[in-house]
């Protein structure tokens, strides 16, 4: 029988912009990218020139530390740009792709694991403690996978399943090779590819967001202790890892959702990891007299960019929302606000109710403030962590109370929310990643 688990703690948020479920068609660009920064916790070395010919599933690049994790290239063709910054440091590896794509062929029969290295799947992995790349040496106790996303404007994965159960399915039971998988589902799905899923644990989430999110799962299903090592794995990335096991080949296709208020029709569309957002973006933004903010990934835990940029290695949607920074408002502060969303009824929208959708920008409206423990986290915040005390203790550097605090089963991602609604307009994701860096490196 499948256990559910109720969550009460949450909150959702009913932004315009949701994407339709049809698949829109796209140009393929003539350069794919290769970030390291998507893959947090490695330090990159280079083991390709400019100008060297490369197959789909060939190594860019490797961590350091840990050569046998390579990073691969999602296409074939010719290595255009090394791109480094400020202290040599890598940015990106490009590649121009051919007209026909050429893929490397893996043995499916050998070790799991070392297909994985080998393939450069493994690099999408994340472990907790410190939700960095999961390290090969490591015997975690569960690999997590979550088949929904519960915040604004995110992907609908069982759209995105429809087709792919078999890969899905493949997947499921290569990982389950390696060791115990939970897979976390919605209450709100029906698909039998998830529910009835084989070689692995099916646990049914019912709650607001971040109820979708690994963390919270893995916090009421299998809570991570000190010296205990779990691994997490998105949906669409072990899809990934079914059609290797199925082809041999590595296919790093994603169906994205392209949403937000500023699209002039969301929809989904088939990218590649690394492929040019121009490709996403072009003729499908609304013609204001408005600035506009480009998201990578979700509007409550993406990241800022620009029509230039490259589709993140874990990006699951491509948001456009309003900037904010050119919108003057006359008694703003005191007007009813019947379009604005509030957690409070500061606003007089609270009277229509949850189902309103909402047009919200990129501005936090008002500056950094004194910390005030007044409970807000909690009421959005659906793990067994008290959420206020660990931010606190990661500004102060304490890292005992940390540790008692539980920092070790969370991930920036899963303070959104909290962020969302923090009257101190603190930045808690970058503060909860600067307290895992910190306490990687001091158990290192």
């Amino acid at each position: 029988m499948t256990k559910v688990i109720k969550l009460r703690k949450g909150l959702d948020v009913n932004l315009k912009g949701k994407p339709a479920e049809e698949i829109a068609q796209v140009k393929c660009p003539g350069e794919y990218a290769l970030v390291p920064d998507d893959f947090t916790g490695m330090k990159p070395k280079v083991v390709v020139r400019e100008g060297d010919e490369v197959l789909v599933g060939d190594a860019l690049f490797v961590d350091k530390l840990h050569p046998e994790v390579k990073f691969t290239s999602p296409v074939s063709g010719v290595v255009s740009l090394v791109e480094r910054g400020d202290r040599r440091k890598l940015l990106s590896v490009r590649v121009k792709c051919d007209d026909k794509q050429n893929a490397r062929e893996f043995n499916v029969k050998q070790d799991v694991k070392a297909l994985l290295l080998e393939s450069g799947l493994f690099g999408f992995f994340r472990s907790r403690p410190y939700d960095v790349v999961a390290n090969p040496e490591d015997k975690p106790k569960a690999i997590f996978v979550s088949a929904f996303n519960s915040m604004p404007l995110s992907q609908n994965f069982e759209f995105v399943l429809k087709g792919q159960e078999r890969e899905f399915q493949a997947g499921i039971s290569a990982l389950a090779k390696l060791c115990k998988v939970h897979l976390g589902v919605s209450a709100k799905q029906t698909s039998k590819a998830l529910l009835e899923a084989k070689d692995c644990e099916v646990t049914v989430f019912d709650g607001p967001a971040p109820a979708g999110n690994v963390g919270v799962q893995i916090n009421h299903v299998s809570p991570i202790n000190k010296g205990e090592v779990v691994w997490t794995l998105g949906a669409e990335e072990v899809i990934f890892v079914g059609r290797l096991m199925l082809t041999g080949k590595v296919d790093f296709t994603r169906t994205v959702a392209l949403a937000g208020s500023e699209v002039k029709a969301p929809c989904y569309c088939k990218m590649k990891v690394g492929q040019q957002l121009t490709t996403l973006l072009e003729g499908q933004i609304k013609e204001t007299d408005h600035h506009v903010r480009v998201i990578n990934g979700n509007v409550m835990t993406g990241l800022k960019t620009t029509k230039d940029g490259f589709l993140g290695a874990h990006k699951t949607e491509v948001n456009v929302i309003p900037e904010g920074d050119d919108n003057a408002e006359m008694l703003g502060w005191i007007m009813p606000r019947f379009n604005e969303f509030s957690t409070s009824r500061s606003y007089c929208s609270w009277l229509f109710g949850r189902k309103k959708e909402y047009t919200l920008d990129a501005r936090i409206k008002g500056g950094e403030r004194r910390m005030i423990m007044s409970g807000e986290y909690d009421r959005v915040f659906p793990m067994n962590i008290f959420a206020g005390y660990l931010i606190k203790a990661i500004i102060t550097g304490d890292i005992d109370r940390q540790e008692a605090l539980g920092i070790y089963e969370v991930a920036p991602e899963d303070f959104a929310i909290a962020e969302f609604v923090d009257s101190s307009k603190l930045e808690l994701q970058r503060i909860v990643r600067e307290g895992l860096d910190i306490l990687r490196k001091e158990n290192e």
